[in-house]
């Protein structure tokens, strides 16, 4: 009976968290040219590894949804992580926001087009964006996430991101949030997870975006 007891309270003890989170709330928040954090090693190094292997099984350029293709259980832990109460909190404190009625929504990414990169805001229903990357080396110029202070040139930058592996970069979006990077076509894995106001306006215009992407892609409008 003891055994038991003791398997069934081992049983109940949740696995480790895959972020560092004494690590993120460590690192300074950069507020030139727009509030941002850089955190290398967020994903602890002990789990990198697991992360790499069962990432999405994607096979071509463009966006998926977690679950859209097979990931392994590491993914799925991740996932999870992403979704919950604690990183939510982690990140509005990072950046003195209330959060609690933001939607998050998340993408994942394998490949690298020509047309990505080019400097851009996000879209204004995003309040907060980041990125977590998932690749084991990095020799490109191209492909280096680079937190830019207008939009007209990319050398102009306050921050660069090597999208090594266990790498976290969170910004504040907003109409000066330019961020773009160097061209790069191959492999470039990652996830971005955007927290969303989908109130009012906004909301309904993501939503009709949303709706006709498919569309726009043909039509290669987007």
């Amino acid at each position: 009976m003891a055994q038991a007891n003791a398997r069934a309270t081992a049983s109940s003890v949740p696995p480790p968290s895959p972020f560092d989170y004494a690590l993120l709330a460590a690192t300074e928040r950069r507020d030139d040219p727009f509030p941002h954090v850089l955190v290398e090693d967020f994903v602890t190094v002990s789990m990198q590894p697991q992360l790499i292997d069962d990432f999405p099984a994607i096979t071509g350029p463009g966006n998926v949804e977690p679950g859209d293709v097979p990931q392994g259980p590491a993914f799925d832990r991740l996932i999870l992580e992403l979704e919950g109460d604690r990183f939510r909190d982690a990140i509005a404190a990072k950046f003195d926001i209330d959060l609690a009625n933001a939607v998050p929504t998340i993408g994942i990414r394998a490949y690298a087009e020509p047309t990505d990169g080019r400097i851009h805001c996000d879209h204004r229903s995003k309040v907060i964006t980041l990125l977590l990357y998932f690749n084991e080396v990095w020799h490109d110029e191209g492909g280096r996430l680079r937190i830019c202070r207008d939009q007209n040139d990319i050398e102009d930058f306050a921050t660069e991101v090597v999208p090594l592996s266990g790498t976290l970069i969170a910004f504040r979006n907003g109409p000066s949030a330019w961020h773009g990077h160097k061209q790069h076509v191959g492999q470039r894995r990652m996830l971005q997870l955007s927290y969303r106001d989908m109130s009012g306006m906004v909301g309904i215009e993501r939503r009709l975006s949303r709706l006709t992407k498919p569309i726009r892609r043909i039509l290669n409008l987007s």
